[in-house]
């Protein structure tokens, strides 16, 4: 079977890439490389190096291809705040441009890269697929509205799974070498986290929140974990339907029980600042997995001292080459 992955030079998609080739997939990657890194992909990887609205391009990448997982996107919250032109032209006209090439290739198998800021602030928690959808940020609705798109290509005989996933940490020693976090700039707690000094504190949010530790708690998920629920969602498409799974542990680690692992994974305290309370955080987001445990068979099996030795693994390996 050949694979295309889009947005494949990516932290999540070169991780796909490399583990789809161990596993003996083919793969086809289409990227533009704007935040992705050609260093990150297996020369057994096919790259076709332009945007997802490159309508010759996009069918040049689909020629031979039975599947594709599409993460290509625009991911950063703040940023599409700023840029919504921007996230809507690169998630939701890109993603319109990708499936009508598929319709004419004929290409039928579909896993998309959601995201749980289609939620929005939850009502309850954990959150189900069922929960109400108001995301609060562009970024949210244009991955929102690529949902309801692919909904509505299903009915046209599309198989197709979106993956809702939650924070996404860790990395994976592929054969050529680590594959990490190299985001530019760096939004995530755990590199953030590993990267702290005396002089640069990581600052935590508030530490009077209504949780066990007064931090807020997130739903992190292993990065190889997460390609894991991937292919076996390639395996899981049925013709004609489109199902919405969430990825999780779900159960949720506070940003004190994170910081503990850090400081455990390091062998010394890692210095921190509490500060203000960031308008809109919500104090809880943790993730019900159980459809993706029946539909799947999917259980994540690495915790978040992995996630973290991980990370910091490969931040060592990155800064020594």
């Amino acid at each position: 079977m050949r694979v295309l992955v889009t947005g494949g030079a990516g932290y999540i998609g070169s991780t796909a890439v490399a583990i789809l080739l161990e596993r003996g997939y083919e793969v086809s990657v289409l990227d533009d490389l704007s935040t992705g890194h050609v260093d990150a992909l297996s020369s057994q990887a096919k790259l076709f190096k332009a945007s997802i609205l490159d309508v010759d391009q996009v069918r040049a990448a689909l020629v031979g291809c039975d599947a594709v997982i599409h993460f290509a996107a625009k991911s950063l919250v703040g940023e599409s705040v700023e840029k919504p032109e921007l996230y809507h032209q690169v998630n939701v006209l890109g993603t319109r441009n990708l499936l009508d090439q598929m319709s004419e290739a004929g290409v039928k198998k579909l896993v998309f890269s959601s995201t749980a800021a289609t939620y929005g602030e939850p009502d309850v928690v954990p959150i189900t697929e069922e929960s109400r959808t108001i995301p609060t940020s562009p970024y949210g609705k244009t991955k929102l509205a690529v949902d309801q798109m692919i909904t509505a290509e299903a009915k046209s005989g599309l198989a197709a799974i979106s993956l809702r996933y939650f924070n996404v940490a860790g990395a994976f020693k592929s054969k050529s070498g680590w594959l990490g976090e190299r985001h530019n700039p760096e939004t995530h707690l755990i590199p953030n986290l590993l990267r702290a000094s005396s002089e640069n504190p990581l600052k935590v949010f508030g530490n009077d929140w209504p949780t066990k530790d007064g931090t807020c708690i997130r739903d992190y998920i292993h990065v190889v974990d997460l390609i894991e629920a991937h292919i076996l969602a390639i395996k899981k498409l049925e013709a004609a339907s489109h199902k919405i799974i969430n990825l999780g542990s779900g159960g949720g680690y506070s940003v004190s029980e994170v910081i503990t692992a850090a400081s455990k994974v390091v062998g010394k305290e890692i210095p921190t600042q509490v500060v203000a309370r960031r308008a809109g955080d919500p104090a809880v987001l943790i993730a019900d997995i159980s459809k993706a445990k029946s539909i799947l068979s999917w259980v994540p099996t690495r915790n978040i001292e992995d996630m973290v030795g991980d990370t910091w693994r490969a931040q060592n390996a990155s800064a020594s080459n």
